[in-house]
């Protein structure tokens, strides 16, 4: 699987390299005083500071207002549960606390939800079976 690279507006350079860094784990790369890259999960996400940040819109998916845009990355069940006790731990505000939807059906999994300090909304996963993760 190639990398991805995506590029995210944030109003507080610093605010968002302490939570990338301290309370995401991601290590950083290059930076300047107006953008910085980060290692997620190796993906390029890049910070860039901005005078505004974009609106939220949200979208009904299993019970929960899903936040739109977001982006999010796919883990493996343990890291999954491993990353949200340690977010649990640091007593992050999440947008959807870690649950299971579609509970018993195809597509079964683990989600969280959490904004970045300007507003970025986030989400992590985890498919029960990986193999159903483009099921139907």
């Amino acid at each position: 699987m190639n990398p991805f690279h995506l590029a995210i507006p944030v109003s507080d350079l610093t605010k968002a390299i302490n939570f990338y860094e301290n309370t995401l784990g991601c290590s950083k790369g290059r930076s300047s005083e107006l953008w910085s890259d980060f290692n997620f999960y190796g993906h390029q996400l890049v910070c860039h500071k901005v005078q505004q940040t974009h609106g939220i819109n949200s979208n009904y998916v299993d019970g929960e207002d899903i936040p739109v845009p977001h982006f999010g990355i796919i883990l493996q069940w343990d890291e999954f549960q491993e990353l949200s006790n340690s977010l649990i731990n640091k007593n992050i505000n999440f947008i959807i606390e870690p649950s299971v939807r579609f509970k018993g059906k195809p597509g079964e999994q683990a989600i969280m939800f959490l904004n970045d300090p300007s507003g970025n909304a986030i989400e992590f996963k985890s498919f029960k079976n990986d193999e159903e993760i483009f099921k139907v």
